[in-house]
């Protein structure tokens, strides 16, 4: 009875939580495509409320968010999950926090992009994101130094229109036909400079932007690692 020796899938969601509903219909999706039938993901899922999680973030209380974070990432253990799926790429910023908080492993979003960009035999790419995720080094220096993959971001300027867009549009539900065609100017401009792949390194992004809208393969993070974990679930029986 492989369904009942799946593992559980810990899901901290809530950022945004629109974003957070696509992980869960890609998660049992990837079930059913796995095992058929009547099967879908066993997980848990504790969502927190986004407006105290960007406005610290924009206060730049991290100490704040590790402890938000790690709270939820115990709970979810106590409750009975088996790994931590983080559904959101900015919040990876409190990695250490909640690794030093539980004993399950923790899925890394950028891990499982990683691997995703050398399957496709991609070496550089292009990263979309909020400022933080742009800015920062613990996205772009995951994908250097584990995988050698060549990580450009946009101008000053274009991440931050990239940053009002997803704060000021995306994660309140709005979608239009401006903010597409901003974020596929920007990405015209990174391929130029020679990006192979474009991350869509918010979880929001992949509502706006898909194959479709541009030239070069785009890696939609929230379905990568929403997939990835499910792998991981049921590898586990193998062992």
């Amino acid at each position: 009875m492989v369904s009942q020796k799946m593992k559980t899938i810990g899901f901290i969601g809530g950022m945004s939580w629109e974003s957070t509903v696509v992980y869960y219909e890609l998660a049992n999706r990837k079930v059913r495509e796995m095992l058929g039938g009547c099967h879908s993901c066993k997980c848990i899922m504790l969502s927190v409320e986004f407006d105290e999680i960007q406005r610290l973030q924009h206060q730049n209380k991290w100490d704040e968010l590790n402890a938000i974070m790690a709270d939820a990432a115990r709970r979810l253990e106590m409750a009975g999950a088996d790994i931590i799926v983080l559904c959101t790429n900015t919040m990876h910023l409190c990695e250490s926090a909640i690794k030093q908080n539980i004993s399950i492993p923790f899925l890394h979003i950028a891990e499982a992009t990683g691997e995703e960009i050398i399957n496709r035999k991609i070496s550089k790419v292009a990263l979309l994101g909020t400022r933080f995720t742009m800015e920062k080094d613990f996205y772009k220096e995951l994908l250097r130094t584990k995988y050698g993959i060549e990580v450009l971001i946009p101008t000053q300027e274009e991440r931050q229109q990239i940053h009002n867009i997803i704060y000021n549009k995306l994660v309140q539900g709005i979608i239009d036909e401006g903010s597409r065609r901003k974020f596929v100017s920007i990405i015209n401009c990174l391929q130029v400079q020679g990006a192979q792949g474009v991350i869509l390194g918010c979880t929001e992004i992949p509502l706006l932007i898909s194959d479709a809208d541009v030239n070069i393969p785009t890696l939609n993070t929230t379905k990568i690692h929403a997939e990835k974990a499910v792998e991981w679930a049921l590898s586990q029986n193998l062992k």
